[in-house]
């Protein structure tokens, strides 16, 4: 069977999987977009629109956040599901049920709890997400074409966000936000038809190339077992111990903390900061998720060139992808409150999500060397890391802002910037110390395909 033959059902699975994130990210921008507007309308202050923002990162931690179970000491829900179940079948739930609840979303800004609570449900489902697409990955993808798997799939997060800034903001003005928000749900359905054709059409292929096992584990996959047996149990002390699996969660942490405060508070800075409406920018505002887009997948190739080419180790690979990309992102950070055109603020951004988006080829993929068998485990982990990012950096940057006079005022920005920058610092100065790139969890390769 030819090369290309046996290599095409992976493929399909990636880009599949690229387009959940894309299609999940789409639905997070959305609510932004939406809910702005119905701030607006409803008089909502800075604070409460924080909190209502930050209320999907509630949900999002609770499904991923540890819980004591008799026969463990722990478990994170997430990777603990998707290596239970198989990461198919929980990615199918976990799409399922964000997109009933976003079509459940109340469209009017009047309540806050009840949006809040229906955000809540969206981030306890969007929560199984990425430890599903993690595990379906280490399944299916080999470990020297891993970096880059993983970059495209996550970079879809950020094309996403792209295209819904782009289109987005027109619709939601021309329909309302109510309608923005069904179209949303609607969204996360198609992906679901998608993706049960998808997974039908490669486990015939797969079936009919005789694929060996060491390439695709089908049954894996889709089932949370291998074919070599039931995997053993977790080794949750051990990791939880390791100072290699923390420098990837506080890595997590400071870049969904930059990556969310931006993602979240960009109409706001638009509007109070650039004096420009998002309907208004055209192309503009989408250059920054762009930049992130094409920068997340040069810092998985920048990654593997270190390491294939330079002949350098992986831990090194890694750390200088890691460094290079928040040290840049830092300073990026800071300029962002100073811009006094909207070339300027798109710019800097710009620079700043584009080099958060670089240094995911360093932190985003080191789970998968050091423990590959548990990778939807350690990201679960990791996660619950980046979605308190999320619920404490985007309800803080609400009351600085509001403390510091109102989002027209520029002191507020600057100390909401200036704490993301500090920890893009802070946490590549902790990756470089302790991170490493040997396995150190589960076994030789065979364990986890």
């Amino acid at each position: 069977m030819e090369l290309a033959q046996q290599l095409q059902p992976r493929f399909q699975v990636v880009l599949a999987c690229f387009l959940a994130t894309l299609t999940a990210y789409v639905e997070r921008v959305g609510f932004s977009i939406a809910f702005t507007a119905m701030a607006e309308e409803a008089g909502v202050g800075e604070g409460v629109k924080g909190t209502v923002l930050s209320a999907f990162y509630w949900g999002y931690g609770i499904s991923q956040a540890r819980h004591p179970a008799p026969a463990q000491l722990c478990l994170i829900p997430g990777g603990w599901a998707a290596q239970r179940f198989g990461g198919e079948r929980v990615l199918t739930a976990s799409f399922a049920l964000w997109s009933l609840a976003s079509l459940l979303t109340p469209g009017s800004a009047a309540n806050t709890r009840a949006v809040a609570a229906a955000r809540i449900c969206v981030g306890l489902a969007q929560g199984f997400l990425i430890p599903a697409v993690h595990t379906v990955l280490a399944a299916w993808v080999p470990p020297t074409e891993r970096a880059r798997a993983v970059s495209l799939t996550t970079s879809g997060m950020y094309l996403g966000s792209a295209a819904a800034m782009l289109v987005l903001p027109s619709l939601g003005a021309r329909l309302g936000p109510a309608a923005l928000l069904r179209l949303v749900g609607c969204l996360g359905l198609g992906w679901l038809a998608l993706w049960r054709a998808t997974l039908a059409r490669v486990r015939r292929q797969a079936a009919a190339a005789s694929m060996p096992l060491h390439d695709v584990d089908v049954e894996s996959s889709g089932k949370g077992h291998s074919k070599k047996g039931r995997p053993g149990s977790t080794p949750w002390r051990s990791m939880l111990a390791h100072p290699a699996v923390w420098a990837i969660v506080v890595n997590n942490f400071t870049f969904h903390y930059a990556f969310y405060v931006v993602m979240n508070w960009l109409p706001t800075y638009f509007d109070k900061v650039l004096h420009a409406s998002l309907s208004s920018l055209g192309l503009a505002k989408t250059l920054p998720y762009l930049v992130m887009f094409a920068a997340s997948n040069a810092g998985g190739w920048a990654g593997d060139w270190v390491i294939n080419v330079r002949r350098r180790s992986v831990a090194a690979g890694r750390k200088l992808v890691n460094t290079a990309g928040f040290w840049s992102a830092a300073a990026a950070l800071m300029l962002m409150p100073g811009a006094r055109s909207v070339a300027s603020g798109v710019a800097f951004t710009t620079l700043a999500l584009g080099c958060c988006g670089f240094s995911r080829g360093g932190f985003s993929v080191n789970h998968m060397d050091i423990a590959p068998r548990y990778a939807g485990v350690v990201m679960g982990i990791s996660n619950t890391a980046g979605t308190l990012s999320g619920v404490v950096g985007v309800a803080t940057t609400g009351y600085l802002l509001q403390w510091a006079g109102g989002a027209d005022r520029p002191a507020g920005w600057y100390q909401a910037f200036a704490v993301a920058a500090v920890q893009c610092v802070a946490g590549s100065l902790v990756f470089l110390a302790a991170a490493r790139g040997d396995r150190l969890f589960g076994g030789d390769a065979a364990d986890f395909q």
